[in-house]
């Protein structure tokens, strides 16, 4: 296929850009190039003849219009927003416009194109979205979000992601835009944006820096590894069911104290310090306002229609990913003085 990406400069959709070409697919990486894009994610395919990156903003209606016929895409891969929950609350804005405003913009575009070419049946709009709208859960295993569970967003950022997927919900309703739709839980992996918790504790680890934790730290996320991701949602896009949502978990629910010293760990024996371990530099923050208790999903769906289940446990993914960081300082090393890195947001007020 040949595949439309938007946002595949950014930390998922650049994984997902990396294993299209692999498995053989021609992609067409659309990216405005914002403040956590970084072509040097995709460098390894750069080169490729199936590769072609387009600079354009999601915002830009007219720009997309011309993107997609210039290539005439076999199928859109919607990954391009806005995601750092911390920073929605400082700046709501930039989600409204990008999440809410840009996903219409896209809609719009695959639309008028997937008219023109005659409404082809093989056409798919696929929409990447988050857990995170799903709102929060209580302490209690047995209950996870399937796709049915109702939506309830706590913070800027997953209120402007479940908008999005309401819209791309009713275009599939309302003119028949052949849609699929994924919801994820927390990602981690090679090429991570340092603004985000495993990136933050990494580096600032290896810094001498204090390992914030926000909180008492207990709250629990459920942990993909970057990789497993990619090929789910590539797995989707060719085999999921019209109109049909997915939910995608690695199956790997941690308290954020418990991955935070998981991460020492293996710092210790990866980079030993001169003395102590690296959960010395452990700090417990003031929390983030309105911080969800615990998410987890129940990814029945996902693995009994298409088979796909999560290749590692977080364990071994954070293994990976320590490892990555450790050969890769150059990569990290030149997007620490972008904006708002290495900086607390979102205390509210």
């Amino acid at each position: 296929m040949k595949l439309l990406v938007s946002g595949g400069a950014g930390f998922i959709g650049s994984a997902v850009v990396r294993r299209a070409i692999a498995q053989g697919h021609a992609v067409v990486n659309v990216d405005a190039l914002t403040y956590a894009a970084c072509l040097d994610n995709v460098a390894p395919v750069a080169s490729n003849p199936g590769y072609a990156f387009e600079q354009a903003d999601i915002r830009d209606r007219a720009a997309l219009d011309a993107v997609f016929a210039r290539h005439a895409p076999d199928a859109v891969m919607h990954l391009a927003a806005e995601s750092h929950v911390d920073r929605s609350i400082d700046g709501p804005g930039d989600f409204i416009q990008t999440n809410i405003t840009g996903t219409f913009n896209m809609l719009e575009s695959a639309r008028a194109y997937w008219t023109h070419q005659g409404k082809p049946e093989a056409f798919r709009f696929h929409h990447i979205s988050t857990d995170e709208v799903f709102g929060s859960l209580p302490d209690d295993p047995a209950i996870k979000f399937t796709e049915d569970t109702p939506y309830d967003p706590r913070s800027p950022y997953s209120a402007s992601k479940a908008s999005s997927d309401h819209l791309v919900r009713a275009w599939h309703e309302t003119y028949g835009l052949p849609v699929v739709l994924t919801n994820c839980s927390n990602n981690y992996g090679p090429y991570h944006f340092p603004e985000k918790l495993i990136p933050v504790i990494i580096l600032n680890a290896l810094a001498g820096g204090a390992l914030p934790i926000y909180g008492n730290g207990l709250n629990i996320r459920d942990w993909l590894y970057v990789e497993d991701h990619a090929e789910a949602l590539l797995l989707v896009v060719e085999k999921g069911v019209v109109g049909r949502s997915y939910n995608i978990g690695g199956e790997n629910e941690r308290t954020n104290l418990e991955l935070v010293q998981t991460l020492c760990a293996i710092l210790d024996r990866k980079r030993p310090k001169a003395a102590g371990s690296y959960a010395d530099q452990i700090t417990f923050v003031t929390d983030r306002p309105g911080h969800d208790a615990r998410y987890a999903i129940d990814p029945s769906r996902i693995r009994l229609e298409l088979g796909w289940r999560p290749s590692v446990t977080v364990e071994e993914g954070l293994e990976r990913t320590v490892q990555w960081y450790l050969d890769n300082e150059p990569w990290w090393r030149a997007l620490q003085g972008r904006t708002g890195v290495g900086k607390r947001l979102g205390v509210g007020g």
